[in-house]
């Protein structure tokens, strides 16, 4: 489908005919692939998606930025362009435009002339009179014109940018944006609101509820589709959507349905950026706590003693955060909104999340539209451990809350730097949800937010602690390259002046990135007598053999302890993960890149396993360089350094970004970028 050049409301526009006229502009819905139907309802100006400008002799057009307008721009002859003013509160989507001429003092047309372009009308972030205005130039470079960015993963203490092209720029992207559109069921009417379009988007990337763009899969088996790490950036999910007739794309996880709400976003010009919090709570029963039962050896029951209590922490979730004016909420409360397009809980009996208020989540304010509580409670719940214990009336005591802490760390891109070797242009935003763990602000913004939440209220009022007199300490792992061994340590301090009798379990598993398990890799429990002011340390060892053939998506694992002290019944438990580190995707580019002409770009890492890896392919993609594209490649045999090219020809001058990505059954995500100052023809 051929389209025009997208325009943005609050600006002007012109028109050029060969009659004198009167204007008639038209809000359309979108065709569905091979489909000639318009679907949508039919235009009103009722409804403000039809518009007539009747043209006068005027000489300017009017001061009020948020009016429809039209004037003669110039004439040549028979020959005449008109200027349009389309208003910052023009509804977003396709527009057509019809010209009609008529005698003065008639209504019947003589001539019509229908302009054979669609025209795009956007949210305008340079104009101050739309509800996305955003001031900052540097803000708007990056979250609205910015065709390539980072979607962070890993863990807290190992944040990982994962490289994504968003290509809003792209033929195919708005095309595919208004026939989602279309299947979100916005009214037309409502589609020059900021805040409702953002619902809508939050709702149509997922494939549930509409048969939106992604379906998402967290089963580990992809093989009816392609798998979430396989993607490099939107325009291929995008394109595939279209092609396929309008059929949800296989598959995606909450870094994709992130980065495609970037696409989206950024395409309609509504600001946007990824945002991903570390140790993400799912708290399903709206309690504001995590909870988590275990057994008498200290395994986990999934589902709880009832066996419908599925709250979980995610090792990271990755969301939105759309730049817009909040006028259905108080003054104040502008200003960043988080959107989640990853099907989680239903809101309002739709899969969706958001416009949230990045401010009322900071102040604990729950009672504000849309799904604050839910938000609230991803960066800001509590982690409760419960333990089978025969002498309670329903069967589980609490442990001691641990000090793994929701909402550990909660990144962005920085907009004013691009790395890419390294990933120093993450950008810590977590003040910005919560005050300091801990501190007298962050329990008050806590303790707000339980006023509002009737169910909640109960976890809040727990008993005296015993005595605590032995120390303990999960060791923190850092960083275990892929393939290498690793080791789970807790020291133990008794500071009492007599012995202390302990019951310890520690275990190691793999585990997906929403925090179920995968596969138990090693487990130990016991229990011994640590004298008096003694320390003592345990250990458990898992080889590289035992869990290379367990792992799934993101190489994570995840360790528990947890301890009883039989003299004074105290409880201790801690969990910690880390994922394993994976070697990088070098990129270089041979001969000086110019538009029109072929280049070379050269992948290369070395095989960091003693085995072989099988099923492998090289994704490489970069706009204006070359369209997304995976290439099928042999194996690769044990420890051997691994070179691939690829030939492209650049349609674009300046610089741009190309990155490449390795995938295998044994080994997934080796990834790389570089930056190509391509010279002009």
């Amino acid at each position: 489908m051929q389209h025009s050049l997208a325009q943005v409301g609050g600006t002007q526009q012109s028109f050029r005919v060969t009659l004198r006229t009167a204007c008639l502009l038209e809000r359309e819905g979108c065709r569905r692939a091979n489909d000639t139907k318009r679907k949508g309802p039919k235009p009103a100006v009722t409804k403000g998606t039809r518009v007539i400008l009747p043209v006068t002799d005027k000489k300017e057009l009017t001061s009020d930025k948020n009016k429809w307008d039209v004037r003669i721009h110039h004439q040549d002859g028979n020959d005449i362009t008109f200027q349009v003013q389309i208003p910052a509160s023009a509804q977003v989507g396709i527009w057509k435009c019809i010209v009609r001429t008529h005698p003065v003092g008639q209504r019947e047309p003589v001539n019509v002339f229908k302009c054979e372009d669609d025209i795009y009308v956007l949210f305008n972030p340079w104009c101050e009179e739309d509800g996305v205005y955003l001031e900052d130039e540097q803000l708007r470079q990056e979250h609205v014109l910015n065709e390539t960015g980072k979607v962070w993963i890993g863990s807290y203490r190992q944040p990982k940018g994962h490289r994504w092209v968003f290509g809003q720029f792209d033929d195919v992207v708005l095309p595919a944006t208004m026939f989602l559109l279309e299947l979100s069921k916005l009214n037309h009417a409502d589609r020059g609101s900021p805040v409702q379009m953002a619902r809508a988007i939050s709702a149509m990337i997922n494939s549930l509820d509409e048969d939106g763009l992604i379906e998402g899969n967290w089963g580990g088996k992809y093989e009816d589709g392609i798998a979430p790490h396989a993607w490099t950036g939107s325009v291929a999910i995008l394109e595939k959507f279209l092609k396929e007739g309008g059929r949800p794309v296989k598959y995606g996880q909450c870094w994709v349905f992130s980065a495609v709400v970037v696409t989206v976003c950024r395409a309609l010009g509504i600001p946007c950026r990824s945002v991903t919090n570390y140790v993400s709570a799912h708290d399903t029963n709206s309690s504001l706590t995590v909870d988590k039962y275990f057994d008498r050896l200290g395994e986990e029951i999934q589902g709880g003693p009832d066996g419908d209590c599925f709250d979980s922490c995610w090792n990271f979730h990755v969301w939105n955060e759309l730049w817009m004016a909040r006028p259905d909420l108080p003054l104040g409360y502008g200003g960043w909104q988080i959107i989640d397009a990853t099907p989680q809980e239903a809101s309002d009996a739709v899969y969706r999340c958001g416009p949230a208020s990045l401010e009322a989540v900071r102040r604990g304010e729950v009672g504000f539209s849309y799904d604050t509580p839910f938000v609230f409670a991803e960066v800001n719940a509590d982690v409760c451990h419960f333990k089978e214990d025969e002498s309670s009336e329903w069967g589980f005591s609490r442990l001691s809350i641990n000090q793994y802490h929701v909402g550990r760390k909660i990144v962005t891109k920085r907009h004013d730097k691009d790395d890419d070797d390294g990933d120093s242009d993450m950008e810590d935003i977590t003040d910005k949800y919560k005050n300091p763990e801990g501190s007298q602000a962050e329990r008050l913004a806590v303790f707000n937010a339980v006023r509002g939440i009737e169910r909640a209220q109960q976890y809040y009022s727990f008993p005296k602690k015993g005595k605590e007199d032995v120390h303990f300490d999960l060791v923190e792992i850092e960083k275990i390259a892929f393939g290498q061994n690793f080791s789970v340590t807790v020291h133990i301090q008794n500071k009492a002046s007599s012995l202390r009798t302990i019951s310890v379990l520690l275990s190691a598993s793999t585990v997906f990135y929403t925090g179920n398990t995968a596969h138990r890799l090693k487990r130990a429990n016991g229990e011994f007598v640590v004298q008096p002011n003694q320390r003592e340390t345990l250990r458990i060892t898992v080889s590289a053999n035992e869990y290379l053939d367990k792992l799934v998506d993101k190489s994570l694992i995840k360790i528990y302890a947890i301890a009883s002290v039989k003299e004074t019944n105290q409880t201790w438990s801690e969990e910690d993960d880390f994922p394993l580190q994976k070697p990088k995707l070098n990129i270089q580019i041979r001969g000086t890149p110019q538009v029109g002409q072929v280049c070379q770009a050269v992948f290369s890492f070395q095989n960091p396993l003693n085995i072989a890896l099988t099923d492998c392919s090289f994704s490489v993609e970069g706009p204006g360089l070359q369209r997304p594209k995976i290439v099928k490649h042999r194996d690769v045999k044990p420890g051997e350094l691994v070179t691939f090219t690829e030939h492209f020809r650049p349609k674009k001058e300046g610089p741009r970004k190309i990155l490449g990505a390795f995938n295998s059954k044994q080994i997934t995500e080796i990834e790389g970028a570089t930056t190509v100052n391509t010279r002009p023809q």
